[in-house]
């Protein structure tokens, strides 16, 4: 793969990459010089200049033919919120081996497997008010949403060790064009950084196998930022911006949002969301 600014980079495939984070990723990667072939169910409005094939994670044909010639995976594909489990195992947990499976079926080099803070969900803010959290801490995620997160960290470290494959996961905090939550505050990710830390981990020199946290430079973040600043990640975004639009809001500590890391996710059942 090439590195410099404005060339072809190489062929990355998107799996999800209709979504909300696929069309932030799909859109400024492609300004970046990635040939990009996306994968999911449908064809947006707006599909750009990718190729796009349609189907479902889960079947192996067309997984197969995602994957020709590709360089570099960036696994989106998923249920976003917390579902019923049956809905999560599909989706989330079968379908992610599938595409990991299939990666290394193809001799695909790199994977980039979109994780989430939800994997950490259960922590107390209260905890991490004079640090950040860091990789050392054990997972405790906040939903079955959750569960399948870590089960997608767990099976890329297994994929790297079986095959050598380079696997990079990224627990994605909020990934909007500006924070609708205070707890947003901390967990944002600008979808210019989204694009800065995705190109950062494709392109690394010396990727194995990472955990890191995918937040801008926020004032209040509280993902500990150096894994992903080792691999080549400078944020430049910060949500102190846009505090001022949550200042007059009360600030009640037992509420979920204000006490657990996950925030509201640690109440929500499935359907609720």
């Amino acid at each position: 793969m090439l590195e410099d600014k404005g060339r072809m980079l190489g062929r990355m495939l998107i799996t999800g990459a209709a979504g909300g984070v696929g069309t932030f990723l799909r859109t400024g990667l492609a300004e970046l010089g990635w040939r990009l072939r996306c994968l999911d169910l449908r064809v947006p409005d707006d599909p750009g200049a990718a190729e796009w094939v349609v189907g479902d994670i889960t079947d192996p044909p067309t997984l197969d033919a995602a994957m020709a010639d590709v360089d570099v995976v960036i696994h989106l594909a998923a249920i976003p919120v917390e579902d019923h489990f049956e809905a999560i195992l599909h989706a989330n947990i079968d379908g992610t081996y599938r595409v990991y499976d299939a990666a290394v079926r193809a001799g695909v080099p790199r994977f980039l497997f979109a994780s989430s803070n939800h994997a950490v969900g259960y922590y107390e803010r209260a905890a991490f008010r004079d640090r950040r959290i860091g990789m050392d801490a054990r997972p405790r995620p906040d939903t079955f949403y959750g569960v399948s997160k870590v089960f997608g960290e767990t099976l890329g470290s297994f994929y790297h060790d079986r095959h050598g494959l380079q696997v990079a996961c990224v627990r994605i905090g909020s990934c909007y064009t500006r924070p609708r939550t205070r707890r947003m505050l901390d967990t944002w990710l600008s979808p210019a950084d989204a694009v800065r830390l995705f190109h950062a981990l494709a392109t690394a020199p010396d990727l194995d196998y990472e955990i890191v946290y995918g937040v801008s430079a926020n004032r209040t973040a509280w993902g500990n930022p150096d894994p992903a600043r080792q691999l080549g990640y400078e944020a430049q975004d910060d949500s102190s911006v846009f505090a001022d639009q949550f200042a007059d809001e009360p600030i009640d500590p037992d509420d979920p949002e204000v006490r657990y890391l996950g925030g509201d996710f640690t109440t929500a059942t499935p359907g609720s969301r």
